[in-house]
């Protein structure tokens, strides 16, 4: 048996410039984004099954006698480019509902990730968090054709608060944040998060993005001097209430990136929150509902949670770690 251990993750800066379309053409020669991997997980156990079958369980079970038959498409596509092809069980769960696809934290990219590292630690295989990145994004973009950008396998492979820079010869640079820990612990404490209530498939809104991201080449290069620009003079105890400041700013950039990024309960959330304190927010993942993250010191924090009573508050600390084996008999 073995269990993996999947970190979500939240993308605070950067978002959009991690599309193909984008980096693979792009004047300022890169795309770039800050991405943090959260304490909520996705977790996959894999067991040699008694017979030939394979039994897959997650919201739904299925027990099929070939790997074509298996319906859920992220463990089909794992269970081939790992070769294993029959008497295998494959058990997902997570720290937040399973049906909770759609709420901007990543959670099918780490599912992706998470399977790939379960399976080939099941044959005896240690695989680099660069190739579990890769091969997490020829599944959902190459066999797929998921319409998305490439930070979240990257960011739930390797944990932690870090930069990540996308080429066009398809070279992807991992720099990790450096900062004391008490900036990071500051940090932690000043960022909120929030969950609207709403799941929305995000594949209209990313659609949309990805057929007018040559209009939007300036936007996405703003963005990519932005993120640069943070990476390098934010992470500063003196400098920290520069991210609330930066978060302001882009998200009223991604807020143009496609019809469906926000709507009415949003805007309100997000008017609300600064009024009452926050210095800036975002919409995490595509948009249209999942969870707001906002930048709020300390000292406004409980204002902010009375204006957004109404909506759950999500407790969460950066993990150092990226996808690991937990177990392994």
């Amino acid at each position: 048996m073995v269990i993996s251990k999947t970190p979500l993750r939240a993308s605070l800066f950067g978002g959009g410039t991690d599309f193909r379309e984008y980096w693979k053409n792009s004047k300022m020669g890169y795309g770039t984004v800050i991405s943090a991997a959260l304490d909520m997980h996705v977790y996959i156990t894999v067991n040699q099954k008694f017979d030939d079958m394979i039994r897959i369980v997650y919201n739904g079970n299925e027990l099929v006698s070939s790997v074509d038959e298996v319906k859920h498409n992220i463990i089909r596509e794992a269970l081939k480019m790992t070769g294993i092809e029959k008497g295998i069980e494959v058990i997902y769960m997570a720290d937040l509902p399973l049906s909770g696809a759609g709420i901007g934290l990543a959670s099918s990219s780490a599912l992706s990730v998470g399977v790939l590292n379960a399976l080939h630690a099941f044959k005896g295989e240690y695989v680099t968090p660069e190739a579990l990145a890769k091969e997490a994004c020829e599944i959902e973009i190459g066999r797929l054709g998921q319409r998305i950008g490439i930070q979240d396998q990257y960011a739930v492979a390797f944990g932690g608060l870090h930069q990540y820079r996308f080429y066009p010869n398809e070279r992807v640079s991992v720099n990790p944040i450096v900062c004391d820990r008490d900036v990071l612990k500051k940090l932690e404490e000043n960022l909120l998060l929030f969950y609207t209530g709403l799941t929305r498939d995000s594949r209209k809104i990313l659609a949309e993005q990805t057929e007018t991201m040559e209009e939007k080449s300036a936007l996405l290069d703003e963005l990519v001097e932005i993120t640069d620009r943070i990476y390098q003079e934010a992470f500063r105890g003196d400098r920290l209430d520069m991210l609330g400041e930066r978060l302001d700013h882009t998200w009223e950039i991604k807020r143009k990136f496609a019809s469906g990024v926000s709507n009415g309960m949003i805007d309100d959330m997000y008017r609300k929150a600064k009024k009452a304190g926050a210095l800036g927010g975002k919409v995490l993942g595509a948009g249209g509902g999942g969870f707001l993250l906002f930048y709020v010191p300390a000292d406004r924090q409980e204002m902010v949670r009375e204006a957004l009573k109404d909506f759950r508050e999500v407790d969460f600390c950066i993990d150092p770690q990226g996808s690991n084996i937990i177990f392994s008999d």
